[in-house]
């Protein structure tokens, strides 16, 4: 098993929570990071290729093209929201024979995409630890009274705070502006350009409270778990991502105590307008377990890009958002099925929409649904509903909220179930008139011809028109009779049979 961590502190931190799991245990666990010595990274190396450790903790280098597994059966992504694209295509590599388990508090656009198109399973924890309170969070201009009041509120209560100032090169001048403006704090600082030990002991003494402000960079964007840190204060929080803002704030509140997070911005009057929408939904969301419905603004700010290949930003544009939603649906339930998707027709016999026309008004009148937006939702729910009983469910729920449904009410219902039962015959369009009616089918339809040969011969009512229609001639003057009359006639063609079956094909 491999666990794989953005950071080295994540990656210590869960390799320090395993070996006191397991250290009574006959299990090997190794550790590629910084913090482990060129001798130590060498026997890991060479207990995974010769399959001795069983569990490897480690940052980007487990990615390695030149590292070796023996037996890999699961990996463990944490964080993985901090993983690229390319690093999600190395990932895929060893999909074929390995489990993947990926862990994230804000799933990146792409992966939230992908978990709701079906083509990833999702899984949600909403319920937070016991006493866990949500984070209060504010959106500041910057300025010396702010970052004083923060500071000082949380230090004169026994905790500790981290200010996070995103620039190596200026974090030293930024410690001078803290010393002399909070000269009650002890200041230690953090990077990722610190040499592994230095860093270290510094994250070690605050954690023993030895500091109680910690100027830092994003590096403890991630595997930070201090108890006792419940303020943080960000310096331009307008240049982060909103999952980057919300795993930041998520480093205070820990235990029991209420937490404050201070997003610092220049100005709250000129910031861009992607910026605002962030703040906006970070500020608005305070509440525990919130970060999938922040993943989902995020995918409305951003989009979420190709579902395939390194490119963030694809062709749905084209097709527009629910036809693309609709074919991708389609492929990835051929898929899941055994079959080939139809790449040529994605839209054909199990993708597109089948026509209906009764000739009669088929719609929820002002006077029996009022409200337009209620009746764009039912339009919506009908046109989406792919079998009989979602339908009689719907028609249930539309009778107990309105009443008895009018003509035109039935009327639509009618054209929906037969929507519903023509589709899987490869019907392409229905159109029934009080006198004459059409039944046009899609290339190659799922039927057995011996089945028209037959419904033709025994009904002179029923006639051929051409390869792929059939002609009913028949008076109908009610819309629900002749609805009738078509669903009985497409059930006497019997139950379809796979597409693939050469013999059905007529």
């Amino acid at each position: 098993m491999a666990i794989l961590a953005p950071t080295t502190l994540l990656a210590e931190q869960h390799y320090q929570t395993l070996v006191d799991r397991f250290g009574k245990w006959p299990v090997k666990i190794a550790e590629l990071s910084r913090f482990r010595s060129p001798k130590e990274v060498k026997q890991a190396l060479e207990g995974m290729a010769d399959g001795t450790v069983d569990i490897v903790v480690g940052t980007h280098k487990l990615l390695s093209a030149d590292i070796k597994y023996k037996r890999l059966g699961l990996l463990i992504i944490d964080e993985e929201h901090r993983f690229g694209v390319r690093h999600k295509e190395a990932i895929k590599a060893m999909r074929a024979e390995v489990d993947v388990l990926t862990l994230t508090a804000t799933p990146i656009p792409r992966t939230l995409g992908m978990a709701l198109e079906g083509l990833r399973d999702l899984s949600v924890i909403a319920t937070a630890p016991q006493r866990r309170l949500a984070i209060k969070t504010f959106v500041r201009s910057e300025g010396n009274s702010v970052i004083r009041e923060a500071v000082l509120r949380e230090l004169k209560r026994g905790g500790q705070v981290y200010f996070l100032h995103n620039e190596v090169e200026t974090i030293a001048a930024r410690r001078d502006r803290l010393v002399e403006l909070l000269p009650e704090a002890r200041i230690a600082i953090a990077h990722g350009q610190m040499p592994e030990r230095e860093l270290e002991s510094v994250m070690r003494d605050f954690v023993a409270q030895r500091h109680n402000l910690l100027l830092c960079s994003t590096i403890i964007e991630t595997g930070i778990d201090v108890p006792t840190a419940n303020t943080i204060v960000m310096s331009r929080a307008d240049k982060f991502g909103l999952a980057q803002l919300h795993q930041l704030r998520g480093r205070v509140g820990r235990s029991h105590h209420q937490a404050y997070a201070y997003l610092l911005v220049p100005d709250t009057e000129t910031l861009t307008k992607q910026a605002q929408l962030r703040l906006d939904a970070i500020q608005s969301m305070e509440e525990l377990g919130s970060g999938f419905y922040l993943a989902m603004h995020d995918l409305e700010i951003r989009g979420a890009g190709e579902v395939l290949g390194e490119h963030q930003s694809g062709n749905m544009m084209e097709v527009g958002f629910q036809l693309y939603n609709d074919m991708l649906g389609e492929a990835v339930s051929a898929l899941k099925a055994g079959r080939e998707p139809d790449l040529l027709s994605p839209t054909g016999v199990f993708g597109g929409a089948t026509e209906i026309n009764l000739h009669a008004p088929a719609l929820l009148p002002d006077s029996y649904c009022g409200d337009v937006h209620v009746r764009l939702n039912l339009y919506k729910r009908l046109a989406t509903v792919s079998k009989a009983e979602q339908l009689d469910g719907l028609l249930e729920e539309i009778t107990d909220r309105f009443g008895k449904l009018p003509a035109q009410g039935q009327t639509l219902f009618d054209t929906h179930r037969l929507r519903v039962l023509a589709k899987p015959y490869g019907v392409a369009k229905i159109d029934a008139g009080p006198k004459l009616m059409n039944i046009v089918f899609r290339p190659n339809p799922p039927i057995d011809p011996m089945r028209i040969i037959e419904l033709v011969q025994k009904n002179k009512a029923i006639k051929l028109a051409g390869n792929d229609k059939l002609r009913i001639d028949r008076a109908i003057d009610e819309p629900a009779g002749r609805a009738h009359l078509v669903r009985d006639v497409l059930r006497s063609l019997g139950t379809p049979v796979p597409r693939d079956t050469k013999e059905s094909r007529p």
